[in-house]
């Protein structure tokens, strides 16, 4: 009797020692299976952590695109108000310049002075005509004038020529006296080759005997 209990002794022993090694190995393959997870984990997590990283790239991108595209925009509209404004500075600047040319030549133009028949001396309209003239060429002395002297159809035409001349010179004479100088004047004879008016009576005749006034720069 005393050997079955020594070999239930054992038999219980030995059972007691298969379940704890059993049990012991049961949790080392936890504990072993929980740090590969935990390492698997960590693998993984730093290459989640990359990827909002670069799904943001391309709307960084495309936000940089744009705003440069709005700048270029920019810099063309102002480019082109630029233009557009200096064109209009232009066009306003040519518009004074020759709105102002246009009101010194009124100011510079002087009507026919007329003669008697066969005469060359200035009438006292004449000479009105002229003294009303001579501030603007005394303030404009940029201008010059060209004085034509013209007459009727009777008569030669070498005598017209001369008298023409005479005419010519009379009122350039009486300009110089007004203060514009000799070189600003010069003066010309067409005698009878260019009628005002190509009639032929008393009328036509007074028209033609005269003085013409060309500006000369």
């Amino acid at each position: 009797m005393k050997k079955g209990m020594f070999t239930f002794g054992l038999a219980l022993l030995a059972l007691v020692f298969a379940v704890s090694f059993t049990t012991g190995c049961a949790k080392r393959a936890t504990m072993k299976e929980g740090t590969s997870v935990s390492s698997q984990e960590q693998r993984i997590a730093p290459q989640t952590s990359v990827v909002p990283a670069q799904a943001g790239t391309p709307t960084d991108d495309t936000a940089a695109r744009e705003r440069a595209l709005r700048e270029q925009a920019l810099r063309e509209a102002a480019e082109k108000a630029a233009r557009e404004a200096a064109e209009k500075a232009k066009r306003e600047a040519e518009e004074k310049a020759k709105a102002k040319a246009a009101a010194i030549m009124k100011e510079l133009q002087i009507c026919d002075v007329h003669f008697d028949f066969d005469k060359y001396n200035l009438k006292p309209e004449a000479m009105e005509v002229l003294k009303k003239a001579a501030p603007a060429y005394l303030k404009y002395t940029d201008y010059k004038l060209v004085v034509e002297g013209h007459c009727d159809e009777r008569g030669t035409v070498e005598y017209n020529l001369a008298l023409g001349e005479k005419r010519a010179n009379e009122v350039a004479k009486f300009l110089n006296d007004l203060g514009i100088t000799k070189d600003r004047i010069k003066t010309i004879s067409y005698g009878k080759e260019m009628p005002l008016d190509k009639n032929h009576n008393e009328e036509a005749w007074a028209k033609n005997r005269r003085a013409h006034f060309l500006l000369n720069r």
